[in-house]
């Protein structure tokens, strides 16, 4: 199977046609611009976290160096912490919508194939009987 053409079947995809998806070039492209993404960065922020929790440990005079009034490079930098969790989260899911979601669209597309319906797929003809059959 050509995993560029969607199965005829309208069951679940097989394991084959999992492992032939897996092995194409388009999903190679895919993990390649994740892994590009995620890891340094995943490297970059464990660093700086182990920086933290290696300075707290053993540097507290720098620590607790005084920053403004009763504010120290300690909490600075455990405030940096969240901020820098959050910032990584927004670049991360602009990072996605951008190069990741459209790419795996397509290859989820045509792994499922037609006549297949996603779970965010909605169909205006149950309605009707979804509501009857609560009341």
């Amino acid at each position: 199977m050509d995993p560029a053409r969607p199965s005829a079947s309208s069951g679940p995809p097989s394991a084959d046609s999992y492992a032939e998806v897996q092995a194409s070039a388009e999903f190679a492209q895919l993990r390649r611009s994740y892994r590009s993404f995620a890891f340094p960065l995943t490297v970059a922020f464990i660093t700086w976290y182990l920086l933290y929790v290696l300075l707290s440990n053993y540097a507290g005079g720098f620590m607790d160096t005084k920053v403004v009034g009763h504010i120290n490079v300690a909490l600075v930098f455990g405030l940096a912490q969240f901020a820098t969790t959050f910032g990584i989260a927004v670049w991360y899911s602009r990072h996605a919508n951008a190069k990741l979601d459209s790419r795996a669209d397509a290859i989820k597309a045509r792994l499922e194939g037609p006549g297949t319906r996603g779970a965010d797929d909605t169909d205006d003809t149950d309605d009707t009987e979804s509501t009857e059959a609560t009341a």
